[in-house]
């Protein structure tokens, strides 16, 4: 009596996994067609499965590589703040110090008109800067003296 039970169950399942293999299709009675669709579907299950592996591995690769450079930007904002605060301190201290040059005189009106400039207008000339050292802000690669003799050459 039981060895009659075990068919009728086995068919019962190949009929539940051909339904589920193909829900909207009837289900198929071919054991072996059912057995064919089974592996084909587990072999494309597992190809998903290692394709979505690979895509999490490059992620988390991805993620270490973005906390790194996180890390980076972040002592380097440190640093620029740190430069940032100690050319402020180098600003109050050039300003707290007395200025060489006096102050500039006011120009006459008949200054202006000597050089072209109707009296009164805001025009009025610039002699120069008082007491900063504008070489210190220009790159290094400009104030660098020691090629000029090959890349000016006397003009004769």
């Amino acid at each position: 009596m039981p060895s009659t039970n075990v068919p009728h169950f086995v068919n019962n399942r190949f009929m539940e996994l051909s339904s589920i293999l193909e829900p909207e299709r009837p289900p198929k009675t071919d054991k072996a067609a059912i057995l064919v669709d089974a592996v084909r579907m587990v072999t494309q299950l597992r190809g998903e499965a290692q394709k979505l592996k690979d895509s999490i591995s490059s992620l988390h690769d991805r993620i270490k590589e973005l906390k790194a450079e996180k890390n980076e930007l972040r002592d380097e904002k440190q640093r620029l703040k740190a430069e940032k605060e100690k050319l402020e301190q180098q600003l109050k201290a050039m300003n707290s110090q007395p200025s060489f040059m006096p102050p500039a005189p006011a120009f006459p009106a008949a200054f202006a008109t000597a050089q072209g400039q109707v009296p009164g207008n805001k025009l009025v000339p610039f002699f120069g800067y008082p007491g900063v050292a504008m070489w210190q802000f220009m790159p290094p690669a400009s104030v660098d003296t020691s090629e000029d003799h090959v890349l000016r050459p006397p003009v004769a």
